[in-house]
C-alpha cells in the first residue's frame, strides 16, 4: 500500500468542521474524517515545530534531550524504514525551517522538492514597497519576521503563487509523474497555517467582510489585551481564511489521488503540530519559546492536535478515543501499511486499540518544550490521560489540574478539589520520565508537585 502524510504548522483542531467547528469552510479535510478515523485524544509531545517532526519522523522524543536540532545520529526515520521496505520515498515541502542550515530531516528520501518564499525564507530581493497593515508594536519581531517575509509576499499575484498551494500542486505533479512506483511514500509539509496571516483577500472576505482596521498578520505573542475585540476578530478572520486556502489545496490533492486511480491502494494521514491561543486564558501566540522566563501553560488549544488517518483496511467515520501522540503515529502507519511496526523507538502502534483487539498503547501523554536543569527558569509540562490534565510549573509557579472530560475549555482549576488525582498524574509522570531515559538530574528538577517544595 503506498502512504501519503501530510504535515501542517500550527492548526487547531477546534477550528475544523470534523472537530466541531461550525464557522471555518474545511470540506476536503472533513472528508476525509468522514472516509477514515478521527483521532479525538491525540496531544503534542515534544515541542515546538523541529521537535514534533522528530517525533514524528522517528519516533523518538526529544523534549528531554536534543530539543531544536537536526536529527541525531542513532534515530531511525519512517522514510529509512519504508526505503528499507522497498518504498520510493518523497519529500515535498514549504518549510523553511526544515530547510534551514545544518538542518537533515529531508535526508533519506529519494526525492526533494523545496517551495521557496514562505515566512522569513532568504529567497526575493526584489525592489518594492511594503506597508505594514498595522502598528508595528502589534507584531511578533517585525524586523526579524515580517520584514524579510514582506519581499516574498510582495511576488504573489494569484492564489497559486501562495506556498500552500505551491506544494500541493507540486505534489498532484509529482503524483502524476511517479504513480507507477509500487509502493510509493510522499511526505508532504506545508508550513501553513503558521503567521504571518494574509491569505488572498476573498479568503478574508469569507470571514469578516468590510473590515478597515489593523490586520495584525503576525501577532505579539503577549497577554491579549493589546488587541481591540474587532483587532483579534479579524485575527481569528486571517487565520481562518489560511485554513480554508489550505484545505481547498488539500482538496485538490485528494481528488487527484482518486483520478489517478490511487484511492484504494493508498494510506493517507494528516496531522499538525500544535495549535495557537486566539485570546483564550488571555493569551495570544503559541508559546513564550523566546523568552523562558515567562512561559505559559500548554492548554488544548495548543497541546491537542488534529490526527486523521484513510485507508482501504480502515474503518471509515470513526472516531478513535485512544491516547496518542506524533511518536505513535508513524508505528501504527507501518502497521496499516502491513510492515511490523518498530519496537526500539518510544512511540507505540495504536492500530489495536482502533480494531478493538487491545488497549491503548498508551497511559498518559507528556507535552514539553524541554527539561531545564535550571531551578529558576520557568518551565511547563502538560500531563493527560484524556480525562484529567496536570498543567505541570518548575520554579514560581503553581500547578493546575483539570477535568478535562467536563471542562474542556480548562476554564476551572480543581486541584485544590482533586488533590489525589494530580498526584497520581504526577506520580505517573516521574515514572514515565524515567522509563524515557531521562537523567536523575532531570527527573529531580520535575519532582516537586508545589513549587515551594522545592525551595
Amino acid at each position: 500500500m503506498n502512504l501519503i502524510l501530510i504535515v501542517c504548522d500550527t492548526l487547531r483542531r477546534d477550528y475544523l468542521g470534523c472537530y466541531g467547528n461550525e464557522w471555518v469552510q474545511s470540506p476536503a479535510l472533513d472528508g476525509l474524517a468522514a472516509q477514515g478515523v478521527t483521532f479525538d485524544r491525540c496531544f503534542v509531545g515534544s515541542f515546538p515545530t523541529v521537535p514534533m517532526r522528530h517525533d514524528l519522523m522517528c519516533s523518538n522524543y526529544v523534549f528531554h534531550t536534543t530539543g531544536w536540532a537536526p536529527i541525531a545520529p542513532g534515530n531511525v526515520s519512517l522514510q529509512q524504514r519504508l526505503r528499507q521496505q522497498g518504498y520510493v520515498t518523497q519529500f515535498i515541502s514549504d518549510h523553511a525551517q526544515l530547510a534551514a542550515p545544518g538542518m537533515n530531516y529531508h535526508v533519506a528520501f529519494h526525492g526533494i522538492e523545496w517551495i521557496r518564499g514562505h515566512i522569513a525564507d532568504r529567497w526575493r530581493t526584489d525592489p518594492g514597497e511594503y506597508e505594514p497593515p498595522c502598528a508595528l508594536e502589534k507584531l511578533r519581531q517585525p524586523e526579524n519576521w515580517v520584514w524579510p517575509w514582506s519581499r516574498n509576499y510582495l511576488a504573489r499575484r494569484t492564489e497559486s503563487d501562495w506556498p500552500s498551494p505551491q506544494t500541493f500542486a507540486t505534489a498532484c505533479e509529482w503524483l502524476e509523474r511517479n504513480r507507477a512506483h509500487d509502493p510509493f511514500y510522499l511526505f508532504i509539509d506545508t508550513f501553513d497555517v503558521h503567521e504571518p496571516w494574509l491569505p488572498p483577500r476573498h479568503y478574508i472576505d469569507m470571514y469578516d467582510p468590510g473590515y478597515e482596521g489593523d490586520e495584525v498578520i503576525y501577532p505579539r505573542y503577549d497577554h491579549a489585551g493589546y488587541l481591540t475585540e474587532d483587532e483579534l476578530h479579524h485575527v481569528r478572520a486571517l487565520y481562518a481564511g489560511s485554513i480554508t486556502m489550505m484545505d481547498r489545496a488539500i482538496g485538490r490533492l485528494l481528488q487527484k489521488v482518486q483520478d489517478l486511480g490511487l484511492w484504494e491502494n493508498t494510506a493517507i494521514a494528516f496531522i499538525s503540530d500544535h495549535g495557537w491561543y486566539h485570546g483564550e486564558h488571555d493569551y495570544i501566540g503559541k508559546h513564550t519559546v523566546i523568552e523562558r522566563e515567562k512561559g505559559w501553560q500548554f492548554y488544548d488549544e495548543v497541546a491537542r492536535i488534529p490526527l486523521l488517518m484513510r485507508a482501504p483496511n480502515l474503518p471509515a467515520g470513526v472516531t478513535s478515543h485512544a491516547l496518542c501522540q506524533p511518536a505513535d503515529v508513524a508505528p501504527t502507519l507501518m502497521e496499516v501499511l502491513g510492515l511490523d511496526a518498530p519496537q526500539d523507538t518510544h512511540g507505540r502502534s495504536v492500530l489495536r486499540a482502533l480494531t478493538g483487539s487491545g488497549p491503548s498503547a498508551r497511559e498518559i501523554a507528556v507535552t514539553a518544550s524541554s527539561i531545564p536543569l535550571d531551578p529558576g527558569v520557568r518551565s511547563y509540562h502538560a500531563i493527560t490521560d484524556g480525562e484529567w490534565t496536570l498543567q505541570h510549573a518548575a520554579a514560581e509557579a503553581e500547578p493546575e489540574l483539570y477535568h478535562t472530560a467536563r471542562d474542556p475549555a480548562q476554564a476551572s482549576n480543581v486541584l485544590a478539589e482533586h488533590i489525589a488525582e494530580a498526584e497520581r498524574l504526577h506520580a505517573r509522570y516521574l515514572e514515565y520520565l524515567a522509563e524515557l531515559g531521562c537523567t536523575p538530574e532531570q527527573i529531580d528538577a520535575r519532582r516537586p508537585l508545589e513549587p515551594e517544595q522545592a525551595q
